[in-house]
């Protein structure tokens, strides 16, 4: 929008000191992934976004690009460029306090290692990030994004179970036990306590259901999932908190084998309450998912849980990939149920709409 304020948006969500070395990064173009439109655009907003952390008192570290990596979640490259010369990743992330990925390809699952490994550093991950944003969830009153993931967090960590019926009828329980909930409220300040990664654009409350890894306490995530996989419906048998059956036409046969290529990928992820009022659901996981419900499949540990890239039989098998429901989805939520430890119930979504 025409009143989009980078400058404010990078105070208000980073609240950089003035000096704190930051690092801009991007991924590039290479044999199998061509480039697009949208991903050049990004790469131009990349050098936009180092600007205006100078602009307002930062120390912005030369454009870090990379090859572009087999897949959403999956490691970074070893080396990247560093004005033209070649840089190991690792060495130019520990001279950063504040990074900001604005990828093709998710990086925030090997993001989250570094934050874990150095306490002084902060990252936003913004893997597909769009110019239009900047009208839609980019441009959010971000106190407010803030105090509903906190609320929804807050109800997440309470709750045993959730039961999510879908408008198709279809129904999956999502075990929550032995899980914690997390806010990603569009916070990445040096105050902020906790994990210090978000996405951003932000707006989302988000926890990895129990994957049955303690000795004899099988998990309780069973039901249904339908699906809209290209263009056709899928449904999506779910026992123990793994995918154990694709059923439909013939998208539902593709989707099955690519569950196939690795039984990782079976793995239910994440359940996640998307609650920017800004975002639009048009076609890109990052801002679709802020605004309402979702799930993913695959790699878990960089959310909380215990599916790693390790549990892949191959490295370009990793994946952690969102599905959403929101309004404007193919498919919706009719109603979302917590179930606590007291034995009470209390439905937070109904028709695709948060009741709280």
């Amino acid at each position: 929008m025409s009143g989009f304020n980078l400058p404010k948006l990078l105070r208000d969500v980073f609240a950089p000191a003035a000096g704190e070395t930051v690092l801009v990064m991007v991924d590039l173009p290479r044999e199998g992934v061509p480039d697009n439109e949208d991903w050049a655009e990004r790469r131009a907003m990349a050098e936009e976004w180092r600007r205006a952390f100078a602009s307002i008192g930062a120390a912005p570290l030369p454009l870090l690009s990379f090859p572009a990596s087999s897949g959403n979640n999956a490691d970074l490259p070893e080396f990247g460029m560093l004005e033209e010369k070649s840089a190991r990743i690792a060495d130019v992330i520990a001279r950063a306090t504040i990074a900001v990925a604005m990828t093709k390809h998710s990086a925030t699952a090997p993001l989250s290692a570094f934050v874990k490994e150095q306490p002084n550093l902060r990252v936003a991950s913004m893997p597909g990030v769009l110019r239009r944003m900047e009208k839609t969830a980019l441009a959010a009153d971000y106190r407010e994004v803030a105090r509903k993931a906190q609320l929804l967090a807050a109800r997440l960590e309470r709750a045993e179970l959730a039961v999510a019926t879908f408008d198709t009828g279809h129904q999956l329980q999502f075990d929550l036990r032995f899980r914690h909930a997390h806010a990603d409220d569009g916070v990445c300040t040096r105050e902020k306590e906790g994990f210090r990664l978000i996405n951003l654009p932000s707006g989302e409350a988000f926890i990895v259901p129990y994957e049955g890894e303690r000795a004899g306490i099988p998990s309780r995530t069973q039901g249904e999932i339908p699906v809209s996989w290209q263009g056709e419906q899928a449904v999506l048998l779910v026992r123990e908190n793994r995918i154990v059956d694709v059923t439909g036409d013939a998208s539902a046969q593709r989707l099955k084998a690519h569950f196939d290529v690795d039984p990782a990928r079976r793995n239910i992820a994440e359940l996640g309450l998307g609650c920017n009022d800004s975002a639009t659901v048009l076609g890109s996981v990052l801002e679709d998912e802020k605004a309402g419900f979702h799930w993913a499949y695959g790699r878990s540990e960089h959310l909380g849980g215990v599916t790693g890239p390790d549990a892949f039989s191959d490295p370009k098998h990793v994946v952690h990939h969102d599905i959403v429901y929101a309004r404007g989805c193919p498919i919706g939520i009719q109603q979302l149920d917590l179930l606590y430890p007291d034995g009470s119930r209390e439905t937070i979504l109904r028709n695709s709409a948060y009741t709280l």
